[in-house]
């Protein structure tokens, strides 16, 4: 089975085991912790998130280079390359450091109207571990960029996957000991450590990665942040996405409300992972086809490809929670996180179309052509998070989460045309063919899965009844009347184990 496969495989692997166990996990966190305290770990949390970004989107920029240079068989080069990203991050740690001194000393007047003076105390003690936990993930981060630039996808995800199950035991055991919000943070801290050290082991000692400056080249580095500005700006973006709300419901409201806001935005997150795990391993495989000069048919056909794969998995989620979320939530965390539904509800539905459309990105990072949708992005979803500040006084938290994604749609849409424009990416035939025969299907099942709601009861036995015979309709429909002769092929494939079959066109 080829690296490709293997990744894409454990990623989904990873994305199952990380949802099943958080699911688990975040009622048991929730009580152990109480609403207030998870709520301050959330906003915290959302706070140095956006000190994250200041990666300056070095590690997709590691992807591509070095994918291009092992296109080129430049093996200086990119030694060159990499010596001189490890001296970049080199500064931007000190700059954390910097950054993180100066905004420790204002969190009491940042959160003076929100938080009380123990939770401000608690707030510091977290702030100090993440800002450490910055300073060494980031650049830790540069070997699992190598590691995809290679290709090589099984061994970190490996370790990820073990990782995750190690540190859910690890917090079971460290909340029943009364470890509290502090002590997750410091376990995550350690956790990221071992990590690294592994993963940085397997780049020198498995791949024979060396970093050696060769020659400091100007040029090199104006090259690498003319790449890597707009992905930081773009990361900046997803900042604003996810944690600008409860960064605004952190200072106006209190931390109970974020804690709330803060579960729908996990839900939705879960949603997009089941989605970017397909299109994350594709980074390489655009590069590739951007230097040997493909179309914007050749793309077209590619993003199609993984579009409808996306949309088959993802909207199996979507169904699922729109019938059966409230009586989800409900059962999960009780009537008090009944709002989070809603929430998780309209980003999921948000999301759908650029996930589908994540292949998109992967041309856009090969290309360099990131500038225009980062400040589309970031200049809409501003807007909307603004709006959805000022829709907070008559709406709540719920009125957060539309103007967020109202005005995340809106650039979406503005995409489009770019897409168009510029790729030359066939956008028309790109949604007919991803919504062909699946869309169709998927309008079947819902009636189906209504009437499946009918079926008495609210405990979780009858929960999981309806959500098995959901996916039940849901696989046999699809299957049989939503999909191509070749995604039969890969279902068919996938449950029988025999993931070694040539690739078939259809």
């Amino acid at each position: 089975m080829s690296q490709l496969k293997k990744g894409a495989l454990l990623s989904y692997t990873t994305i199952f085991l990380t949802n099943i166990i958080g699911l688990i996990l975040t009622p048991f966190i929730i009580k152990s912790l109480g609403d207030a305290e998870y709520g301050l770990y959330a906003l915290i949390g959302a706070f140095v998130g956006y000190i994250s970004v200041l990666d300056f989107g070095l590690n997709n920029t590691i992807v591509r280079f070095v994918a291009k240079y092992r296109a080129k068989k430049d093996k200086k080069g990119e030694e060159n390359f990499l010596a001189i990203t490890m001296s970049i991050y080199g500064v931007i740690s000190l700059t954390i450091v910097a950054l993180g001194v100066v905004l420790y000393f204002n969190l009491d007047s940042i959160f003076s109207n929100s938080l009380t003076f123990e939770e401000l105390d608690k707030a510091k003690i977290m702030f100090i571990i993440l800002i450490f936990n910055l300073v060494i993930t980031l650049p830790g981060g540069a070997f699992t960029a190598i590691c995809t630039g290679y290709e090589h996808f099984v061994f970190p995800r490996t370790i990820n996957i073990v990782r995750y199950i190690f540190r859910s035991a690890m917090v079971v055991g460290l909340l029943m000991l009364e470890g509290g919000a502090i002590g997750l943070v410091l376990l995550d801290t350690v956790m990221n450590i071992v990590v690294i050290t592994l993963n940085s082991v397997y780049v020198f000692k498995k791949l024979k990665i060396t970093f050696k400056i060769h020659e400091f080249q100007t040029p090199l580095v104006k090259e690498i942040f003319s790449y890597s500005i707009w992905i930081f700006i773009f990361a900046l973006v997803g900042q604003f996405q996810w944690k600008a709300g409860q960064i605004v419901l952190g200072t106006l409201t209190n931390t109970t409300s974020v804690a709330i806001y803060a579960i729908g935005i996990m839900l939705g997150t879960y949603y997009g992972a089941f989605s970017t795990a397909i299109s994350g391993v594709f980074l390489p495989t655009a590069t590739r086809m951007s230097f040997a000069g493909a179309s914007g048919k050749d793309f077209t056909l590619v993003m199609i490809k993984v579009g409808r794969l996306s949309l088959l998995v993802l909207l199996a989620i979507l169904g699922g929670f729109l019938l059966y979320g409230k009586q989800f939530i409900t059962l999960w965390l009780g009537e008090n996180y009944l709002d989070s539904w809603l929430i998780a509800l309209v980003i999921m539905i948000g999301y759908t179309i650029p996930l589908i459309q994540a292949f998109a990105n992967q041309i856009l990072e090969a290309k360099g052509k990131f500038a225009y949708k980062a400040i589309i992005y970031i200049t809409f979803i501003t807007i909307g998070t603004v709006c959805g500040g000022l829709l907070l006084p008559k709406f709540g938290i719920k009125g957060m989460a539309i103007g967020t994604t109202s005005g995340w749609l809106i650039g979406i849409l503005i995409m489009n045309f770019y897409y168009q424009k510029v790729l030359k990416l066939e956008i028309l035939s790109f949604f007919k063919s991803v919504a062909f025969k699946i869309m169709p299907s998927f309008i079947l099942v819902i009636i189906f899965g209504y009437f499946i709601n009918k079926i008495q009861g609210h405990n979780w036995f009858n929960l999981v009844l309806k959500i098995m015979s959901f996916t039940f309709v849901y696989l046999i429909i699809l299957y049989f009347f939503g999909t191509k002769i070749s995604e039969k092929i890969i279902f068919k494939r996938l449950f029988s184990f025999n993931l070694k079959t040539k690739d078939v066109k259809n």
